[in-house]
């Protein structure tokens, strides 16, 4: 199949409209009349991506994040984003990103995470008037402690460290969630009587004063992410099950931890 019928199906999947207006989701690089070899899914480009496609004879990379935000005014090896499109350009790979409209639609990013959690009666924290929405909330069908609940998403995540407020002592039963930069959610999820709220990025003015209203729960934004590789290649699967599809091998969080 060509590339082009392999975007055309993701964004029926995650339609562009549903991104939000900071966002550049959608095609990123390449032509998309070439005839697709395989495809890498990733949660950012980086060149070692780019060189991992090569090696696998891939000629189309799915990232999570856009390569390309903001205008690039010129294309040279100043910057990692200058290098990964020469590097793209050369070796003729289309690089395409699903992100916001991945992270607002039906059964995309969120839910993924739900999924993880084991969260039942799923459905959008904030939803909007197309069918789609920000964040998700659910319940657990056991009912967890506030510290078995954080060990237990530390281990599934793979989290260095999870930060979260003070610890009420209540059980945790309803659980709002969105994955990567989701702190504007929180209202929403104390509107919603969720037990905790779960994000990958809290700012630290935001933990403030909210302890008796709902567990704060910040996992990072990788982590928070990971599974959307999943998410992409079960979906190219069943849309095309011919498609070689590889999950990529290096974890280009860019945060470490000691």
């Amino acid at each position: 199949m060509k590339i082009k019928e392999i975007v055309c199906a993701l964004e029926r999947f995650a339609p562009l409209p549903l991104q939000e207006d900071f966002d550049n989701a959608g095609l990123q690089v390449g032509l998309t009349e070439a005839e697709a070899t395989g495809a890498l899914l990733c949660l950012d480009v980086t060149e070692a991506v780019i060189d991992e496609a090569v090696a696998l004879g891939f000629n189309l990379v799915i990232s999570h994040h856009p390569l390309i935000f903001k205008g690039v005014k010129s294309i040279s090896d100043k910057t990692y984003i200058e290098r990964c499109i020469l590097k793209a350009i050369k070796n003729d790979i289309v690089i395409y990103s699903a992100h916001t409209n991945l992270d607002n639609v039906l059964n995309g990013v969120n839910f993924k995470i739900a999924e993880k959690i084991g969260l039942t009666d799923v459905s959008f924290l904030s939803p909007n008037a197309e069918g789609s929405g920000s964040g998700i909330i659910g319940s657990l069908e056991n009912p967890e402690t506030e510290t078995d609940f954080l060990k237990r998403i530390k281990k599934t995540f793979e989290v260095g460290c999870v930060k979260h407020n003070k610890l009420s002592g209540k059980l945790i039963h309803r659980v709002a969630v969105c994955g990567g930069t989701g702190a504007f959610l929180i209202p929403d999820a104390i509107a919603a009587n969720a037990d905790v709220f779960i994000t990958g990025e809290i700012r630290y003015h935001e933990y403030f004063g909210l302890e008796r209203k709902i567990l704060l729960a910040e996992i990072g934004h990788y982590e928070s992410e990971q599974y959307t590789k999943q998410l992409l290649q079960e979906f190219l699967k069943k849309q095309f099950p011919d498609l070689k599809t590889e999950q990529t091998k290096i974890n280009t969080n860019p945060i470490k931890y000691l």
